[in-house]
C-alpha cells in the first residue's frame, strides 16, 4: 500500500509485501530516504483529493493559472505485475508537470545501481529491483530521477512502476490505461456483494475497502496497519510496527466481514488464522507475520529520524513473544462466531478449540502483559 501526500508525493512504500523493506521512506525521515513526487510545477498541495467510487483509485487535482490537472494513482490486483501506476490528465488549459523520483531501498538506507534508456529506468540493489516504464523522457540529477513535460486537456501521461526480484528478467511491459480498467472492474465487482442497510454507510463502505486493501491476498491475513513507528505521541517513543496480523483484532475482523456479506474473505481469514496458530497452544502469540510466520525480531533504524522526528523507527515487534491470555479467548470466540454464521466448518477446528481450552484450564490465573 502507498501513502500519498496532498503535494502528490509517494512518502511510503513497501515493495512486494506490507512488511518489505520501504524503497520510499519519507514518511519516517527526509527527501534523502526515498520519495516519488508528482505535481505541477510550483504547486504545493492539491484543490482536491478523493477515491474513486467505492476503490482505492485516488484522483488528486490541483488548478493552475494556466489550467488544471488530475493525478490518478492505483496499485493494481494482485494477478498483475505492475505495482503502482500513476495517470496524468490533462483537464483544462496547458499545465507544466514535474516528477522527482528518488529510489532508496532498504527503509531509505541503500542507494540503487541505476541505468537509464530513454523512456525507462531500472533500479538494482541486493536482492530488489524496480523498473519504471513512461513516454516522459527522465534524467538524473543529484541522485534522484526527473521530468519536466506539458499536459493539454485530454491528455494521458502514464507512469508505471514495478517491483521484480533482481535475478529474474525484466517484467512484461502492461498498459497502464488496461490495468486502470481491471482495477475498476475489480472493486466494482468486490462491493457489489455488499450486504448492508445499517447506519453510516458510506463510513461502513470506506472501512471495508480499506480492510480489502490491508489484505495479504495469497496468504489471507490482514495486517493492522501498512506503516510502522508513527508515534503514538509526537517526539515520545512508543513507535511500534504494526505491519503483522494481530490476533485480537480477528473477531471484530470476522464480525465485520461476516455482518456485510463478505464470506469469502472471512474464510480466508480464518484459515491464515488457524495455519498460524497451529501447534502446541501454548505457543500462541499475540501476533504473527502476513504469512504466519512466529519470529518477528525486532530492532531499531538508526538512520531514520522517525516521523516528525520522533524516534526510534522500528522494524519488527518484540511484543509477539508477549504472555497475553486475553487472546486465547478472542481466538475462541473468533472460531465459534464464524461456525454460529455459517462459515463452512474448517478441518481440525474444533480440535484445536479443545486443546486451547483445555491450556486455559491450568493457566488462566497466571500473570500477564494484556
Amino acid at each position: 500500500m502507498a501513502l500519498v501526500g496532498n503535494d502528490g508525493s509517494i512518502d511510503w512504500l513497501c515493495l512486494p509485501r506490507f512488511d518489505s523493506g520501504a524503497c520510499f521512506a519519507k514518511l519516517l525521515g527526509t527527501d534523502e530516504h526515498g520519495f516519488w513526487r508528482l505535481a505541477p510545477g510550483g504547486a504545493e498541495r492539491c484543490t482536491r483529493r478523493q477515491y474513486r467510487d467505492d476503490s482505492l483509485i485516488l484522483e488528486t487535482e490541483w488548478e493552475t493559472p494556466e489550467g488544471s490537472v488530475r493525478v490518478i494513482d492505483l496499485m493494481p490486483v494482485r494477478d498483475q505485475a505492475a505495482d503502482v501506476v500513476r495517470i496524468v490528465e490533462g483537464l483544462t488549459g496547458r499545465v507544466r508537470m514535474h516528477t522527482d523520483l528518488r529510489l532508496r531501498f532498504d527503509y531509505g538506507h541503500i542507494i540503487p545501481w541505476v541505468r537509464r534508456d530513454g523512456h525507462q529506468l531500472s533500479a538494482i540493489a541486493g536482492p530488489d529491483s524496480v523498473w519504471l516504464d513512461t513516454p516522459v523522457e527522465v534524467h538524473g540529477h543529484d541522485l534522484m530521477t526527473s521530468a519536466e513535460f506539458d499536459v493539454v486537456a485530454g491528455d494521458r501521461v502514464p507512469f508505471v512502476l514495478t517491483h521484480h526480484p533482481s535475478h529474474e528478467p525484466e517484467p512484461t511491459r502492461r498498459d497502464p490505461e488496461r490495468v486502470l480498467a481491471r482495477t475498476e472492474e475489480f472493486w466494482a465487482e468486490w462491493t457489489s456483494h455488499l450486504s448492508y442497510d445499517g447506519g453510516w454507510p458510506e463510513a461502513v463502505r470506506r472501512s471495508l475497502v480499506t480492510l480489502k486493501g490491508l489484505t495479504y491476498a495469497p496468504s489471507g491475513g490482514i495486517v493492522g496497519a501498512a506503516t510502522t513507528s508513527l508515534p503514538e505521541d509526537l517526539g515520545g517513543s512508543r513507535n511500534w510496527d504494526y505491519r503483522y496480523c494481530w490476533l485480537r483484532d480477528a473477531t471484530f475482523t470476522l464480525q465485520a466481514l461476516l455482518g456485510t456479506g463478505f464470506v469469502e474473505e472471512a474464510g480466508a481469514w480464518r484459515d491464515w488464522l488457524l495455519r498460524a496458530v497451529a501447534g502446541d497452544p501454548a505457543d500462541l502469540q499475540i501476533m504473527y507475520g502476513i504469512d504466519g510466520r512466529r519470529r518477528l525480531p525486532e530492532y531499531e533504524l538508526e538512520w531514520l529520524p522517525g516521523y516528525e522526528d520522533s524516534p526510534p523507527v522500528r522494524i519488527g515487534n518484540g511484543a509477539a513473544g508477549q504472555f497475553q491470555l486475553d487472546v486465547w479467548g478472542e481466538v475462541l470466540d473468533m472460531l465459534h462466531i464464524a461456525r454460529e454464521s455459517g462459515l463452512s466448518a474448517a478441518p481440525d477446528a474444533w480440535d484445536l478449540q479443545l486443546a486451547m481450552l483445555e491450556f486455559l484450564e491450568g493457566n488462566w490465573q497466571r500473570a500477564d502483559k494484556s
